[in-house]
């Protein structure tokens, strides 16, 4: 994908307690509007099912957006390698997600998962953890 008109997201799940509460952070730098920051409290589960909701959240937005081209940046290493292909999904609920995952991607015009290390990943994971922190502080 060429750059300059690539929508770049940066998405994160937190479990505490794997499972446990869990919440999503999502950060999508859009090249002509700016930055917008999605954060939401999903209830209990586990770690990858979080990654997995994070980037079906984030597959939502942009679909709604009019789908731009985008660059998904997650640093779950079997999200990333699941939805290019590379690993199978063999967990029953993951699959569901997997499958909505895949759904929403299809309706983007152009779209690449890239798996990037945890600390290039500090705001996606800073808004995953404030949802979990605002649902039991507020």
């Amino acid at each position: 994908m060429p750059s300059g008109k690539i929508t770049e997201v940066y998405v994160d799940g937190a479990s505490r307690g794997n499972p446990g509460e869990s919440g999503i952070g999502v950060l999508v730098i859009r090249p002509d509007s700016g930055k917008k920051e999605i954060r939401e409290y999903i209830g209990k589960g586990t770690n990858n099912e979080a990654e997995y909701k994070a980037l079906i959240k984030a597959l939502g937005y942009l679909a709604a957006e009019g789908g731009p081209a985008a660059k998904i940046h997650t640093d779950s290493q079997l999200v990333a390698s699941q939805m290019n292909g590379l690993w199978k999904v063999k967990d029953s609920r993951l699959k569901l997600l997997y499958s909505e995952a895949k759904r929403l991607a299809s309706r983007l015009p152009a779209l690449e998962i890239e798996y990037i290390p945890r600390e290039n990943n500090t705001d996606a994971d800073r808004l995953a953890n404030e949802a979990i922190d605002r649902y039991f502080n507020d």
